[in-house]
């Protein structure tokens, strides 16, 4: 509709225009074209006159210009009192410089054993199962194998042959001590009976290595947990088959009392960093908790594509440490550095980030954003960055948020 003003004003000078020709042409044939010229330009004065009425009638109903109004900022905020809100210096204390890296945790691949079967055949039942925590020795799955038929009948057929060459031995022997036969018949059946012993060791050992007893002959072979842990990794089913000594392994057991915690340390920082350093460690899912662990291994290789070097750090599982977790990790360094300290109720914890609020002047504060460190005596906090020692701060943070809120 914002168009009909616009509109009726072409209309309003359009029909002026049309009048303004019909009176002249009815001029011009009664005075004749003696004054043609005069009367022309009195024509086109009327027609200029038409035109600029209408450009003002269109500028008189356009709309007024835009008025911007500018947002202050969020992080000033005004109080009536400012007096009840005191301030407080912050300190100066003296910090060996710090490094923090995020990284995340891993089993300890020493601790990481795959369990594997010897013998081929299919899986007919399974005792555990991803995730559940097992003992040394625990029964995880059975599997029948045609294997263990094929080694008892090479165990049975060497008892055998081991009993008859053990009877011929003895007999060769009382003839070879009456002189009834030669030196070489008896060594011949000496031998027969050595080699028989050897093949009863070889078929016995091979059915230990199956997983089979030599006492109860069965086509069932036994997969037990070889070290306590928690099952981290499961490639079987029931009723599956598996290939002995196979790239693919029915379980994998992590021992999670050692960990492993795997950071990407950037090459500009990788001087901070030293080989048997102590480092703290923050988990984001238990962030009041502090684990405390060494750096065993420094990476001889840098990445290429973010130039980071990784740095290994091993602690003592509490209890809490999860493979997969994400975590920061803290080295120190020998130089001393400068930093602030505060009282602990002058930090303000909103928004998953750590403020403080400084006078701005008159009756207003001013939010600033810090990176809070460890706690210290008399109920301080270290600031690490944010402020700098001597500059004022509220007392007590979270009051003024609560009157600045109401």
């Amino acid at each position: 509709m914002q168009f009909l003003p616009g509109l009726y004003a072409f209309l309003t000078a359009t029909v002026v225009y049309y009048n303004a020709l019909i009176a002249l042409r009815v001029f011009l044939k009664r005075a004749g074209t003696t004054n043609l010229a005069l009367w022309l330009a009195a024509a086109a004065l009327a027609l200029a006159g038409c035109g600029s009425d209408t450009k003002q009638n269109a500028a008189a109903e356009a709309p007024p210009p835009a008025q911007v109004e500018h947002e202050g900022d969020a992080n000033i905020v005004q109080v009536d009192n400012p007096a009840q809100f005191p301030l407080v210096a912050a300190t100066e204390y003296k910090a060996a410089s710090q490094l923090t890296v995020t990284g995340v945790v891993s089993p300890d691949v020493a601790r990481t054993v795959p369990v594997i079967s010897i013998a081929s055949g299919r899986v007919v039942e399974i005792r555990a199962r991803l995730g559940d925590t097992v003992k040394k020795g625990q029964l995880l799955l059975r599997v029948q194998s045609s294997d263990i038929a094929t080694a008892y009948a090479d165990y049975r057929k060497a008892i055998a042959d081991d009993t008859l060459a053990k009877t011929q031995y003895d007999r060769a022997k009382g003839l070879y001590d009456h002189g009834a036969i030669s030196l070489n018949d008896f060594q011949i059946a000496e031998d027969t009976e050595n080699k028989a012993k050897v093949d009863v060791e070889t078929t016995a050992e091979h059915l230990h290595v199956l997983g089979a007893p030599l006492d109860h002959p069965s086509g069932i072979v036994d997969i037990v947990a070889p070290i306590s842990g928690v099952i981290t990794d499961q490639q079987v089913t029931n009723a599956a088959g598996i290939q002995g000594l196979s790239t693919t392994n029915p379980f994998t057991i992590s021992d999670l009392t050692d960990l492993w915690i795997i950071c990407d340390v950037y090459e500009n920082d990788s001087s901070n960093v030293r080989l048997g350093d102590t480092a703290q460690v923050r988990l984001n899912a238990y962030p009041e908790e502090v684990v405390t662990g060494r750096i065993s291994n420094i990476g001889a290789v840098l990445d290429p594509n973010i130039r980071t070097v990784k740095v290994r750090i091993e602690v003592h599982n509490p209890g809490y440490l999860r493979p997969g977790m994400f975590v920061n990790a803290t080295f120190r360094g020998q130089k001393k550095e400068s930093h602030a300290s505060v009282p602990a109720s002058a930090i303000l914890h909103l928004h998953d980030r750590d403020w403080v609020y400084t006078p701005a002047g008159g009756s207003k504060f001013k939010r600033v954003a810090v990176v809070a460190g460890e706690m210290l005596p008399n109920k301080t906090q270290e600031i690490i960055s944010g402020i700098n020692p001597g500059d004022q701060v509220v007392s007590n943070a979270l009051v003024l948020q609560n009157t600045v809120e109401q």
